[in-house]
């Protein structure tokens, strides 16, 4: 086997045989595969896609590259959730403590920010002192002692995908639905839960962006995840508009503490609330009521627990930004787009997200959106306020959301969307 057979493979159309794949991910994984034969490698698969049964047999390849983990000493059922990635996205940071306080145990191994989406451990990190690389022993007395816990995962599991993860979001081959549905499943596969829930955002704001994308890959990764024992379900979710009012990682962090103290925009709860509702379910707890925990401080407990168990002060402040800068409505009216995509590239602009694996994000960069579509607002209204600490990049960021934001007149007929679209497991 030699890289340049497997790439060619791809590159002309063909299939490749499970004897590539494995050897190609357990090269790569070794260091024999450079990472620019495995960039050309992955545009080959971007540009001309593949077949159920090599998707299957490269997620299989990724799970054996390292080792899996197992739960089956702990109490309680376990239940994960993915995001496949969206703007304003933090429904990971409610909604593991909340499922915790209901009866399960989250184990919830998340990732770095991809493209114009923020991830959910650069968020976590601008919590002082909160660690995102945990042991297996730690993380299995964090679940133990607490319910829920939110790491990145480990060297040793699935260590081609973290290698290949870091690589696809700097050559611009993230969308790729065999190459996302591989890297979360074999995450999610090798990391053990019992049970997992997906949100396949769909969107100008996602990856997928119309619903028979998002349907392909949430059908694909389903049926991943049922082949090797994990209950699997997904949800396909709203990503037309950013998600909450805030994107950014601090600025995430503060609006999922609003939240879980009872309060935060309604589209986070409604879609932390529906998400909850899934994963007891599938972990067999379908008489637990996620609301009643929101509402009476318990999953607020949670979290406080779960931050203090990873080093962090749940007391602490927040950092913020050293400038801002606010973005007024043009004219009076209705309110009657907000691109999520434009806002996510702002964001990442801002310093939010990262150009390269290497780059450092700024924990107080992003967007606050003062007002969503469907809102009245007058002209010189504030609308956005973007927060960085290199204001030399607002001019950069006001370049993306130009074309991203609308308003129509007064009597526009304006239809919401639901933020969960449909339902596939």
């Amino acid at each position: 086997m030699d890289a340049i057979s497997v790439i060619r493979t791809k590159r002309d159309r063909g299939e490749l045989t499970p004897e590539q794949i494995d050897w190609v991910i357990d090269a790569y994984t070794r260091g024999e595969v450079a990472h620019e034969q495995m960039s050309s490698l992955a545009m080959a698969i971007f540009l001309n896609g593949m077949n159920r049964q090599e998707i299957a047999r490269w997620t299989a390849a990724m799970i054996a590259s390292g080792e899996r983990m197992d739960f089956s000493s702990l109490a309680r059922p376990t239940a994960d959730k993915h995001s496949t990635g969206g703007v304003g996205d933090k429904i990971t940071l409610p909604l593991a403590p909340l499922v915790a306080a209901c009866g399960a145990a989250v184990p919830q191994l998340s990732g770095r920010g991809l493209g114009h989406t923020g991830g959910t451990l650069d968020k976590l990190e601008s919590i002082p002192g909160w660690r995102a690389h945990l042991t297996n022993a730690e993380m299995l007395d964090v679940l133990r002692t607490v319910g829920s816990v939110i790491c990145a995962a480990g060297d040793g599991l699935a260590p081609a995908d973290k290698k290949l993860y870091a690589l696809r979001d700097v050559t611009g081959t993230v969308e790729s639905i065999p190459l996302i549905a591989s890297s979360i499943m074999s995450k999610k596969i090798a990391e053990g839960t019992g049970s997992l829930v997906l949100d396949v955002k769909v969107g100008s704001g996602a990856f997928m962006k119309n619903l028979d994308d998002a349907r392909e890959l949430a059908s694909t990764m389903v049926g991943l995840g049922t082949d090797h024992g994990v209950r699997t379900v997904a949800l396909l979710t709203d990503m037309a508009t950013p998600l909450g009012r805030t994107a950014g990682n601090a600025l995430e962090v503060r609006e999922s503490v609003e939240v879980l103290a009872g309060g935060g925009p309604q589209d986070v709860i409604d879609l932390t609330l529906a998400l909850a509702r899934e994963m007891l379910d599938a972990a067999g707890l379908p008489d637990a009521d996620p609301a009643k925990a929101l509402a009476d401080g318990s999953a607020m407990d949670h979290w406080r627990r779960m931050i203090t168990a990873q080093g962090g002060d749940p007391d602490a402040a927040l950092p913020v930004a050293r400038e801002q800068h606010t973005v007024t409505a043009s004219a009076s009216g209705v309110l009657t787009s907000l691109d999520a995509y434009a806002v996510g590239l702002a964001a990442w602009r801002l310093g939010a997200g990262r150009a390269r694996k290497e780059d450092p994000v700024q924990a107080g960069a992003g967007i606050e959106l003062h007002a969503k579509p469907g809102d009245q607002v007058t002209a010189g209204q504030p609308l956005l306020t973007l927060h960085t600490d290199t204001p030399e990049k607002f001019d950069y960021a006001l370049a993306a959301l130009d074309g991203g934001v609308e308003i129509g007149p007064s009597d526009a007929p304006f239809a919401a969307r639901p933020v969960v679209l449909e339902r596939i497991g």
